[in-house]
Formats: structure tokens, sequence, C-alpha cells
């Protein structure tokens, strides 16, 4: 049974408006929070390559750098989602980001001192990938606290739109800035907006674990969390489809630039466009789902999104001009953004609150996927061509997707499955109101 809503959750948005959540005072300041949060975190990713590379002199630091993130993030993800369900969760996000801003005021300081060096660099990015898993499944969480199952698919699709918005305009600032200033700089301006993100969270309202959490062993709670997703059916094909694109198609993003060097000789130039237009892509998408508000066909509008985006994909790996590609691009990452927010939003209408932190991080361990997809990808790549690694990895998206629609038919039913879990939800709000309505009137 979900856990009753708090105060705050009684006011959800409606679903007229794209901006609906917005009009819900906890939920900006915890928008607000996230975007500076976002741009900070995703500036950053460029400026570290940078430093390593400017420190080394080698192509390996790119890479063992982003290993020292990712590493973690993986290893320490389920603990993470333990703590957002044992723990008050706008504390837990508190700290971890306080923590994170003394890391990059650490390594300000052997900037500006001019004593950093390439162990520094690894040490504190290993370290970012540990914290980051306590502060993301949190973050996520906390949404469903503030605004209530009702208003979920408009709060996640304008975080999704925030984050979207992050990748692709962080990078750019922050190149920016290297280029007209210095590395030490864009530091700055990290802490100052991990700042603001931490005085932000600080006025959310806390968010207490729900009633009658487990307060079991760690890894007792962390198997809870495993059992739970193995048990439920619709949690678990949601879970599983999710992958797919995941695992398979996403992983092309990483090949763009074979496409700009080697197909359509556009250099770094048209890297960059090619990066620009998915990412634009990807707040457009997040963008129509803020807009179009609550679907009853959510199934419908998710299995038509993944196939177009494998569609689009496949047009996008046999393009022969760029110009062509650039507007498949675009469209391919709004039909994969559109999915993964309507995804995620029916997994958190399903999900009760004592498990939804380990569920959290269950799915930002798959988002770590990727990576590990892009080795099969490159290997087809090398072997007969970056178009019919691209190509094959779509269709193997839109063909898995079908097997498991038919497969499963928990997934069949998700629509009917989602908007009982809605209804009960509503009804629980209900009843929390006519018992709190006596209590103040006594009070």
């Amino acid at each position: 049974m979900a856990h009753a809503p708090r105060e705050a959750d009684h006011h959800g948005p409606s679903s007229g408006s794209a901006f609906a959540s917005l009009r819900h005072q906890q939920f900006r300041w915890l928008y607000a929070s996230n975007i500076a949060f976002f741009f900070a975190m995703n500036g950053q990713f460029l400026v570290r390559s940078i430093l390593a590379y400017d420190l080394t002199g080698s192509k390996l630091a790119l890479g063992i750098i982003n290993l020292a993130v990712a590493i973690p993030m993986l290893v320490v993800s389920p603990f993470g989602g333990v703590l957002a369900d044992r723990m008050e969760r706008r504390g837990l996000i508190m700290t971890g980001q306080a923590l994170l801003l003394c890391n990059e005021l650490f390594v300000l300081v052997l900037l500006l001192t001019g004593h950093l060096q390439f162990w520094h660099l690894l040490l504190v990015v290993f370290f970012m990938g540990c914290l980051f898993p306590f502060i993301m499944p949190a973050r996520q969480a906390i949404v469903a606290n503030i605004v209530g199952r009702q208003g979920l698919s408009n709060a996640m699709a304008l975080q999704m739109g925030a984050m979207n918005a992050a990748r692709v305009v962080g990078p750019v600032l922050a190149g920016t800035i290297v280029a007209l200033t210095s590395v030490e700089w864009v530091y700055l301006m990290a802490v100052v907006l991990y700042s603001a993100a931490l005085v932000s969270m600080s006025r959310v309202s806390k968010s207490v674990p729900a009633e009658g959490a487990a307060r079991q062993p760690v890894l007792s709670e962390l198997a809870a969390g495993m059992k739970y997703v193995a048990g439920d059916a619709p949690v678990r094909a949601l879970l599983v489809l999710s992958i797919v694109p995941i695992l398979l198609a996403m992983p092309f993003q990483s090949l763009l630039v074979v496409f700009a060097e080697d197909v359509w000789k556009v250099g770094d130039g048209g890297l960059g466009l090619l990066q620009a237009f998915a990412g634009f892509g990807g707040i457009l998408g997040s963008l129509y789902v803020a807009w179009a508000g609550e679907s009853q066909t959510k199934l419908r509008l998710m299995m038509s999104t993944l196939l177009a985006f494998a569609a689009t994909l496949f047009l996008f790996a046999f393009s022969p001009w760029f110009l062509l590609a650039l507007p498949l691009v675009l469209i391919a990452d709004v039909f994969a953004n559109v999915f993964n927010t309507t995804n995620g939003t029916i997994i958190q209408v399903l999900i009760p609150d004592a498990v939804r932190g380990r569920v959290m991080s269950l799915m930002m361990m798959t988002f770590g996927l990727t990576p590990l997809g892009t080795l099969p990808v490159s290997i087809v790549a090398e072997a007969f061509g970056v178009r019919v690694a691209v190509a094959s990895a779509s269709v193997a998206t839109a063909l898995l997707a079908v097997a498991i629609y038919f497969a499963s038919r928990a997934l069949r039913h998700i629509d009917v499955t989602s908007r009982e879990a809605a209804l009960a939800e509503l009804e629980s709000e209900r009843m929390y109101s006519r018992e709190a309505a006596p209590a103040s009137a006594a009070g």
C-alpha cells in the first residue's frame, strides 16, 4: 500500500499546463536546486577531461578519469537507494551536496596554489562517483513526496528537461569560460552553483521515511528491494523494457564522433552540432510530456515512441547527408526522451514509498549500462562499419521491445495497473484530508 502523503503533497499540480508543477513552491525550490546542480555537474565533466589531458598529455587518462566515476556509481548505487529509503531524504541530499561542494573547493585550492596533480584529480573524481549514488536516488524519490503521484508526469518531464538542457548548455558554457579565461574560473563557477543548489534544497521541506519502513541491516534491505522488483511483475517488466534502448541503442551517442569524422567529414564543428541537436531533442521530448499532461494510454505512448526512436535511428545511420542527419538525431532523441520519461513516471506511480529509493537506485544503475553497451557496438562498427553497427542496434532494439511486449502480460495491462495505483493514491489523500480536518479544528 502506498505511503500516506505528507501535508506538502495535498496541493499537487494539475495537468493543465506544461509548467503546472512549478506552481508548487516546494517543487520550485527543488527544481532550482536541480538546475544549479546539473549545470555544475555537466560542466565539470568537460573541464575534468581538459584537466586530465593537460596534466598527463595522455588520451588514456581520459578513459581512466571516466572509469573512476563510472565504477563506484555502479557499485555504490544500490546502497544509496537503501539510505534513501531509511533516512530523511532532504538531509541525505544536502549532506551529499555539501561533501561535493567541499570536493570542488579542494580542487580549486590546488589549482590556485599550483599543486594539482593527476592523482589528486583521480581521487576527487572517485569520491564524486561514490557521492552521486547517494544523492541521485533520493533526489528522484523526493519528487513523489512533494507533488504526489497525480503530478508525477509533469514534474518528472520538467526534471528531465532541465537535465537535458544542462547536458547541452553546461559543457558549452564551461568550454567557453575555459577558452576566455581559465579552468580556475570554471571551478569557481561550479562552487557557486553547488552552493546555490545546497541553499535551494534547504528550502525544501523534510521528507521522512515511509511509516513502517524496515530498519533491517543494509544488506537485508538491499535484498528486500531487489526481491520487491523481482516479485512485482509490472515494475519488473518496465525496468527490463527500459534497459533495451539503454544497452543497445543509446551507445550510438559515443559513435557520433565517427559519423562526424569518417562518414560526413564535418570535423569537430559537426560533432558539436550533432551533440547539440541530440540534446535539444531531449529537451523537446521532455517539454512534450510536460505539455501533454497525464495520458490514459501510457503503454501506447511508451511503445510507439520506443519503436519510433529505433526507426529514426535506423534512418540516421544510413543518412547520406549531414544536414539530413541533424533533424534525424534530434527527432530520435525526442522519441527516446518521451519513452524514458513515460517509463520512469509509470514506475514512480506504481512503487510504494518504502522502496522508492532502492528502485530509483536500480534505475540509476541501468543508465550505467550505456558504457557497457558501447563495447559490442564498437566491435561491430570496427568489423562492418559504423552505419551497420548503429542500424543493427536499432533493429535489435525494436525486435526485443516487441518480444518483451508480447511476452509480458503485466506490461500489456500496465495502463490499468497504473490507473488503479493513481486512484488508490488519490483515495489515500482524501482519507488523510478527512482525518486531518477534525484534528485541525480541535487544534
